[in-house]
């Protein structure tokens, strides 16, 4: 007589405690290697930052010394000519080198995308090396460029017994320092791009050939719409050191003479009136309200083009 087997259920994984003693410990670990990095955002950061936002709800007076003056510096601010003339400015600036800047990165990215020959490496670091200078340096080069008194610009001129332009007068200095910016960045969007580029499946390109899509189609309809999360990224970079514009007017304003003041950008007037005028308390409101314009753009930016950019 056989007997038919008792088939049992399999009993179920047992679960695995979280919060045990060795989680807990490579979790000390991980604060442990984490620390040097928090304690110096901290200290050099955070810290300077919470300083000059205390300073900048202040007014310090000869007479009645240090006083507590709330939101009364910030309504100085956004009722200040000086102030808002700057921002104005930056904004003409965003206007008009951010298309710029963006357009001419997209179209090397392209280009070197596209074309692969012995030269395209050589390529990307030809364009990529103005970012690579010192902002500092770049702008003293390109002053040295442009000064209408010495430089090779004035040899030039001088051979066909010309008058050699002033590219730093009032009325040239906004185009040169679009020049200077433009230049500089265009190579940094233009690596970001060009590896946004270089992650798409290459059979998506195949299959537009077999479609009888051209080149320039391909560019137009494949990459620039697959790669528009990084053209948004890019974008938002630009805005936001636009708007915090400041070494090149530093650094030329010796040079440009009147051309530069000492309010031309919102960041200069800013250092301005803390290191010339010794108003810390002043220029802690204006570097304050000029981040809460910058924060205020991007956000807009963002919401604006949020399809693009992965925003939900």
């Amino acid at each position: 007589m056989s007997t038919t087997p008792q088939l049992t259920e399999p009993r179920p994984p047992i679960a695995k405690k979280r919060g045990t003693s060795l989680d807990r410990k490579h979790a000390r670990f991980g604060w442990v290697f984490l620390a040097p990095f928090a304690i110096i955002f901290l200290v050099f950061l955070v810290l300077p930052l919470a300083y000059a936002f205390w300073m900048s709800l202040h007014t310090n007076t000869l007479a009645g010394g240090e006083q507590f003056s709330g939101l009364a510096n910030y309504v100085r601010a956004f009722n200040d000519e000086r102030f808002l003339s700057g921002m104005v400015r930056v904004a003409g600036f965003a206007i008009i080198f951010v298309p710029i800047q963006i357009g001419l990165a997209l179209i090397f990215a392209l280009i070197l995308d596209d074309v692969r020959t012995r030269f395209s490496r050589f390529t990307r670091l030809l364009i990529f090396v103005p970012y690579a200078i010192p902002g500092v340096i770049g702008a003293l080069m390109w002053g040295f460029l442009c000064s209408p008194s010495f430089g090779p610009l004035v040899t030039l001129f001088e051979l066909i017994n010309a008058q050699a332009p002033d590219l730093l007068s009032r009325d040239s200095i906004f185009w040169s320092l679009t020049n200077i910016v433009t230049w500089q960045w265009t190579g940094y969007y233009m690596i970001i791009i060009y590896a946004s580029l270089q992650s798409i499946d290459p059979s998506i390109y195949e299959a537009a050939r077999i479609d009888g899509a051209t080149k320039l189609q391909t560019a137009l309809h494949i990459k620039v719409p697959i790669v528009a999360s990084s053209l948004v990224l890019t974008i938002v970079f630009s805005l936001i050191g636009t708007l915090q514009f400041f070494t090149e007017p530093q650094v030329l304003s010796p040079l440009a003479g009147n051309a530069i003041d000492a309010a031309y950008t919102p960041n200069l007037y800013a250092y301005n009136l803390a290191f010339s005028y010794q108003q810390f308390n002043y220029a802690s409101a204006i570097s304050f309200a000029l981040g809460l314009l910058v924060f205020l753009t991007s956000i807009v930016f963002l919401i604006a083009t949020r399809k693009k950019s992965g925003l939900r």
